[in-house]
């Protein structure tokens, strides 16, 4: 009987999932619905190419994992079997608390809870049906293993999350300049006193990785079109939430029903069994159906934020290197009011100011560290040519000013 099952990845090409417990994640229901969430969320407005999941992600994450495992191997480093497995199951399931456009839902539907958190409320759920089996996996993902180099691996400045992604990411949008050789980069990965490091060798391959993830952010994932459309999405369901706190009757999937009409924060999720049943249940589609019924809504505000997106009718963006001026947002304001004849306060529906800052390189994250033939190691910035640390430590911040084109 053939023991694994494979998986043809556009990415990496054929990848092998082990029945047994790996398998069983894979098929898990909470794993198959991140088929139904994108990892980009609305970067496709930019690069259509953009449509790979969530779920993709994972396994391309997993199949890193192996690789890595099978290499530090071979260097000596001594992983048991039982280690390797619960590694590979915790990045299999580590973005399995994610929901639909991920960051969107954070900041409208959901308060003070990350999907950090409740990734880690799904796999304890998962270990429950599985008697257990993964007591290891949800140890060394929390960082409670004594093998700290394990939890490295899932995560840390250069974890098997952050290498896939890149890759993937780079792919499915055509920005070739984001390639990063992540072969190469798992190739020179070694432990010193319990810590991943990265032979001296490697070191070409880590300065382009860093720039390569700089480059990602401003050119994909922070892309002022991509930003923009995100902020008409988190409007649309700010506004159904106001809607909803009034007690106007809103089309929503019943998932979506319940994140509307009730304020759900830390505590509410955490008293509420039902909560983590409804976000289980949660992805794109509600999202997007939702949208199409909006569109039609006989609120004004709604049904004009819902075309705006369905027809790509994206907000304008402005990017300015510092504080907006209050008088600008106000004559805005005036401006939007009068043309969509609506009042200051719901004007404010169309405007979007937002602040982003983007470090290069964390110098207080934990670091980059380049092993030396002769045992010694140093940090990446400190053993770099190209890489400065004024240069990486400088905080690149913009202010998107983000508004409804009249």
């Amino acid at each position: 009987m053939n023991n694994s099952k494979i998986i043809n990845d556009p990415v990496f090409g054929f990848i092998k999932i082990p029945r047994g417990l790996l398998l069983d994640i894979v098929k898990h229901p909470l794993m198959q619905r991140l088929t139904r969430i994108k990892q980009l969320g609305l970067a496709s407005v930019v690069y259509p190419g953009a449509q790979h999941t969530r779920f993709q992600h994972s396994i391309g994450a997993f199949h890193l994992m192996s690789e890595a495992i099978t290499s530090l191997s071979q260097k000596g480093v001594f992983i048991f079997d039982s280690e390797a497995e619960a590694i590979e199951a915790a990045i299999l399931m580590h973005d399995i608390g994610h929901g639909p456009f991920s960051h969107v839902l954070e900041d409208t539907l959901i308060h003070g809870i990350s999907h950090e958190e409740i990734s880690l409320m799904m796999m304890e759920k998962i270990n429950a049906n599985m008697d257990g089996r993964l007591n290891l996996a949800i140890k060394i993902f929390k960082n409670e293993y004594p093998k700290k180099f394990l939890h490295q691996l899932i995560s840390s400045q250069i974890d098997m999350d952050r290498l896939d992604y890149l890759r993937r990411d780079c792919f499915f949008t055509g920005v070739t300049e984001g390639n990063i050789g992540s072969a190469r980069i798992i190739k020179m990965l070694n432990v010193k006193d319990d810590n991943i490091v990265v032979e001296s060798n490697g070191i070409y391959s880590i300065e382009n990785y860093i720039t390569t993830r700089r480059l990602m952010y401003w050119q994909v994932y922070l892309h002022k079109t991509a930003v923009a459309c995100e902020n008409v999405l988190v409007k649309a369901l700010l506004r159904a939430k106001h809607l909803a706190k009034n007690n106007k009757n809103i089309f929503a999937s019943p998932a979506l029903h319940y994140f509307l009409y009730n304020n759900v924060d830390a505590d509410f999720f955490n008293s509420h069994e039902e909560a983590l049943r409804y976000y289980e249940e949660l992805d794109d589609t509600d999202i997007w159906s939702a949208l199409k019924v909006w569109m039609h809504s006989d609120d004004k505000i709604l049904s004009l934020l819902a075309s705006d997106i369905l027809n790509r009718n994206i907000f304008k963006v402005e990017v300015h290197e510092e504080n907006i001026p209050q008088e600008r947002i106000e004559e805005l304001e005036e401006r939007i009011s009068k043309a969509l004849n609506i009042s200051k306060e719901e004007a404010q529906y169309f405007i979007c100011v937002d602040t982003i800052q983007k470090d290069m390189y964390d110098t207080n994250d934990a670091s980059i560290t380049i092993l030396y033939k002769d045992g010694n190691t140093k940090d990446i910035v400190d053993a770099s040519e190209i890489l400065n640390i004024a240069l990486l430590s400088k905080k690149i911040r913009k202010y998107y000013l983000c508004y409804q084109r009249i």
